[in-house]
């Protein structure tokens, strides 16, 4: 087969690959969500500026083996040469001054988008006070489903979670049993859900739309069906969408949370008009069977034995017989 044939064939086997890559959204690079296109300038910026050091150091290389090639018998043979002060400013100046400038853009990106820090806008244009009054979403990865609690509503769901657009959005989120990472890319950058921890999360979301969900992190058989549905709805959407949860007529309670806890894959939206209280309180502290005591009680009590054990008592008499006779002698002179 001649060079020309194997150069074409190489070129159609290319065809697919530039057809699936057409098709590609690329939500990370242009994402939706405010705190995601933040989180993408700062990607983009540091791709960019470590770009000024790579590519100049490729091109280099591909320079330099091509002039001094050996075939070349033009180029100049300088075995006796050893420094140069240009070469070293250029050298060492500009990957520093680049270094400075991405560790500027690094430390201020990583403060500004701080995951639990409350957002100041909504978009490029809307501030909002960080005391406005955010949609509060309670979030439970189970094996291998998400469940959402919404206090302000009194709704829970599985695998659906919705939010009105240019509205601030706190996320609680903890697990009931494996370590799992939460992430909507079209929202916010993922973060990782603990049993007996809870993490927290602030976002918007500026266009409305139909977004994905998914478990960033392995977390066992069925972690790659773990997907679920974002909606970023109007005000009326919004609404609409608590009165459809509100009318399914399904109650979360404590048995039917212990069944839902149980692994399962492909599990389909569900909806509950409402769910126990302090549901949520329960999973984070690990204390939904019969007869667990809950972490922060366990904790509490732990910390007044520590507080009020036989050494503190000792050291709190030791104390009171000291500062007896100090006492009776200030009421003595005192009369």
């Amino acid at each position: 087969m001649s060079p020309m044939s194997v150069n074409r064939l190489r070129g159609l086997a290319l065809l697919p690959l530039l057809a699936i890559l057409a098709g590609c959204k690329a939500v990370l690079l242009n994402p939706p969500g405010d705190v995601a296109r933040q989180q993408s300038d700062v990607m983009i910026t540091s791709v960019v500026l470590i770009s000024l050091i790579i590519v100049p150091v490729l091109v280099a290389i591909g320079v330099i083996a091509w002039r001094y090639r050996a075939s070349n018998r033009k180029a100049r043979y300088q075995p006796d040469w050893e420094h140069s002060s240009q070469l070293e400013l250029v050298v060492w100046a500009a990957p520093l001054l680049i270094i400075i400038a991405l560790g500027a853009v690094t430390w201020i990106g990583t403060h500004q988008l701080d995951p639990y820090r409350p957002l100041s806008r909504v978009d490029d244009g809307s501030l909002i006070n960080y005391k406005a009054r955010a949609l509060e979403i309670e979030v439970v990865s189970l094996d291998w489903k998400w469940l959402f609690f919404y206090p302000q509503y009194g709704i829970a769901t599985v695998n659906d979670v919705a939010a009105p657009v240019k509205v601030p959005i706190h996320f609680k989120l903890t697990s009931s049993r494996m370590m799992n990472s939460f992430f909507v890319p079209a929202l916010v950058g993922q973060i990782y859900t603990m049993a007996g921890m809870q993490t927290e999360l602030h976002a918007a979301i500026e266009k409305p739309g139909v977004y994905k969900g998914f478990s960033a992190n392995y977390s066992g058989l069925g972690y790659t069906d773990m997907r679920f549905t974002f909606r970023a709805l109007s005000r009326k959407g919004f609404e609409k969408w608590i009165a459809k949860a509100r009318a399914s007529g399904h109650v979360l309670s404590l048995p039917a949370y212990r069944k839902l806890v149980e692994p399962s894959r492909n599990v389909p939206a569900e909806y509950f008009s409402t769910y126990a209280s302090g549901l949520y309180h329960r999973i984070l502290n690990m204390c939904t069977l019969p007869g667990q005591v809950c972490m922060d009680k366990m904790m509490a009590a732990d910390a007044r034995r520590n507080q009020w054990g036989p050494e503190a008592s000792k050291k709190s008499q030791a104390r009171s017989v000291s500062t007896e006779p100090q006492s009776q002698t200030r009421e003595s002179s005192a009369h």
